[in-house]
């Protein structure tokens, strides 16, 4: 059965060797009117960046790095999500203030000292994502003042999941122009609104 077949010859690894990693796909020009769900970063295609809150602060920085984002889910053992984490997380004020306070080394902070938990995210639903234009993201990004917003959607047991996610950056690279974020809307019900629109 194998006769017609011949081993293939293989040899040693060098010392300095890494491995192929997929590219992120390459970010296409969009318009405000074009549908919001061509830029939202999808977790059904896109598989999702995680790291656990044990792990240091320095350590979910040079994953990030490493990987070109600018956002780490936050997930347990069971892969449920605790919070995120991002490089405004990481390179803001609330660090050093937890140095001071705690009088450690700012390499000792872990992902859990600085992460944003799950309790205090909001997230727009799939539902109004589909509703919606790239014009409304970019509109709820500078409401809430955040470079990202999560979306949500459910699974075939009707359960919560975070389906994907916009990013300010990624937005202002498919738009050619700059997005500031730092208006913040009193509540994520006027965002909500706004989307509705």
């Amino acid at each position: 059965m194998f006769q017609d077949f011949a081993p293939l010859h293989s040899g040693r690894l060098l010392s300095a060797i890494s491995f192929h990693q997929p590219l992120p796909p390459e970010a296409r020009a969009v318009t405000l009117d074009d549908p919001a769900v061509e830029v939202m970063t999808d977790f059904k295609r896109v598989r999702a960046l995680t790291v656990p809150p044990s792990v240091t602060m320095d350590y979910a920085h040079q994953r990030m790095m490493s990987n070109r984002v600018r956002l780490l889910l936050v997930v347990d053992d069971r892969n449920m999500l605790l919070g995120l984490i991002t490089t405004t997380d990481i390179e803001g004020d609330k660090p050093l203030r937890l140095v001071h306070q705690r009088g450690v080394r700012r390499g000792d902070l872990l992902v859990a000292d600085v992460m944003t938990p799950r309790e205090k995210l909001e997230a727009i639903p799939l539902e109004d994502v589909l509703r919606a234009r790239v014009g409304d993201v970019v509109a709820t990004l500078k409401a809430v003042g955040r470079q990202h917003a999560m979306v949500t959607d459910h699974d075939e047991q009707g359960r919560q999941t975070v389906r994907g996610l916009f990013s300010a950056s990624q937005l202002a690279r498919q738009l050619g122009t700059v997005i500031h974020t730092t208006e913040i809307a009193g509540n994520f019900a006027e965002v909500e609104e706004m989307l509705a629109h």
